[in-house]
């Protein structure tokens, strides 16, 4: 879990299906983005962070100085572990998303701080001088600050080598070529093709099946004699029932279709594909849970990796729209998609539809609660 400062997040209704897939992809797209703008931070402020021990012990002053650095080193931390994980090169010292998840906080408590402690001095240089008239100086005619009681001021300044519009002129443009190569991924469409920086290529390929996977069968050990014809799915409930079933069995009980796209927490994401399979609360009233079906948990096929089992709530299990879904787009699930079995459920990251479903606990949230 993640305590205190996870437990303000609390999950929303699975609806509407699209949310996830805009809320992620706007986060990734502006968040690499906005590195440009972090290094340009980083480049002017950091020089007066590194010798702000010899300026003054005032208490404003230092924690000026320690909200700049954990600016600077918090946003260069969220973008840096952001783009690994986007390109899924997973070099942590620990798993992304509590690290990502805490690091976020860090650099939004320094936002914070920082901009209370400096708001002052922005509105007093605002109002000093013609914001308009700053831009349109050209670099020959750009002067050093004059120096103050701020500390903020450089002692030595060099010879000017650049405008602060020409600054700000290749923050903007850093920006929108990360935008360009990064946004395609998520709004898909023609700007797809611009999407360079995508973790699975520009073209998903074609066919029922055309839409990007995260990770193949082949990836994530899943064997042809796990997902054969001696698989079978159990189901239990916290009334003490089982059933198993194979994918026959599966296939007799009622279908139902779902057009839900898949949303990755790297900001891919697809159009909606059309599902059909078994609603999952059809499959809690197999083992006693006929009315209010309780969360679930689901289990994989595949035996290790951070999202092997899962666990759903009651209102995503509840949800007409919820599958094990069965085919996809008018065809048979493909191995890389999950075959012989998934969970398709709206409004979720794509880590919590389950591939390979081998077991589902209904009233379970670990792997404790079933044995």
């Amino acid at each position: 879990g993640k305590g205190l400062l996870g437990s303000i997040c609390s999950p929303g209704p699975p609806t509407p299906t699209w949310l996830y897939r805009v809320t992620q992809g706007l986060h990734v797209t502006l968040g690499v983005g906005a590195g440009p703008g972090a290094a340009g931070q980083a480049l002017v402020g950091g020089p007066e962070t590194l010798h702000a021990a010899t300026r003054r012990g005032r208490l404003g002053h230092a924690l000026d100085r320690l909200s700049l650095l954990l600016l600077v080193g918090g946003g260069i931390f969220e973008f840096v572990t952001g783009l690994l994980n986007v390109q899924l090169d997973y070099v942590f010292p620990g798993s992304f998303y509590p690290l990502h998840f805490y690091g976020a906080w860090v650099f939004v408590g320094a936002v914070a701080a920082h901009v209370a402690l400096r708001m002052p001095q922005v509105v007093r240089a605002l109002r000093s001088r013609d914001f308009r008239a700053e831009l349109r100086t050209p670099t020959s005619r750009t002067k050093p600050e004059p120096a103050d009681d701020s500390g903020l001021v450089s002692t030595h300044p060099a010879e000017p080598t650049m405008s602060r519009r020409g600054a700000l002129g290749m923050v903007g443009l850093g920006s929108f070529v990360l935008f360009l190569v990064t946004a395609g991924q998520s709004i898909g469409g023609p700007l797809r093709t611009t999407a360079l920086l995508a973790p699975h290529g520009r073209q998903p390929g074609d066919g029922p099946g055309g839409f990007p996977v995260n990770k193949p069968a082949a990836t994530a050990h899943v064997r042809p004699q796990d997902i054969g014809e001696n698989w079978r799915l159990t189901v239990r409930g916290a009334t003490g029932r089982s059933v198993t079933l194979t994918l026959d069995g599966l296939r007799q009980l009622p279908q139902y279709g779902s057009a839900l796209p898949i949303a990755c927490v790297e900001g891919w994401s697809t159009e909606n594909q059309h599902w059909e399979g078994v609603r999952l609360r059809d499959l809690a009233a197999l083992v006693g849970h006929e009315t209010e079906p309780p969360g679930v948990f689901v289990e994989s096929v595949q035996l290790a990796g951070s999202f092997r089992a899962v666990a759903l709530r009651a209102n995503q299990v509840g949800d007409g729209r919820s599958l094990l879904a069965l085919r996809v787009n008018g065809a048979e699930l493909s191995p890389d998609h999950g075959h012989p079995a998934r969970i398709i459920v709206p409004d979720a990251p794509g880590v919590m539809n389950t591939k390979w479903v081998r077991q589902l606990s209904f009233g379970a949230t670990d792997f404790e609660e079933h044995a």
